[in-house]
């Protein structure tokens, strides 16, 4: 089973991701933890991320892509 969860920050996807994955037994992906995470590394792509993150604009898909077929 797969399931996207979209919704602006703050609506409660991770928190709903969370319960899901619980209740069904399975693994929930939070791009933008993620993205939390890599910033938290300050190395070179964590760098640039956080930059995104400061202006307000989005992570380029690439980006995105890269880390979520890394996990």
């Amino acid at each position: 089973m797969r399931l996207v969860l979209l919704g602006l920050p703050g609506a409660g996807k991770g928190t709903q991701a969370k319960r899901i994955a619980e209740e069904y037994h399975l693994t929930a992906i939070s791009t933008g933890e993620m993205l939390r995470e890599a910033a938290k590394e300050k190395d070179t792509f964590g760098l640039r991320v956080q930059e995104y993150m400061n202006k307000g604009e989005l992570v380029p898909d690439e980006w995105i892509n890269g880390s979520v077929a890394k996990f």
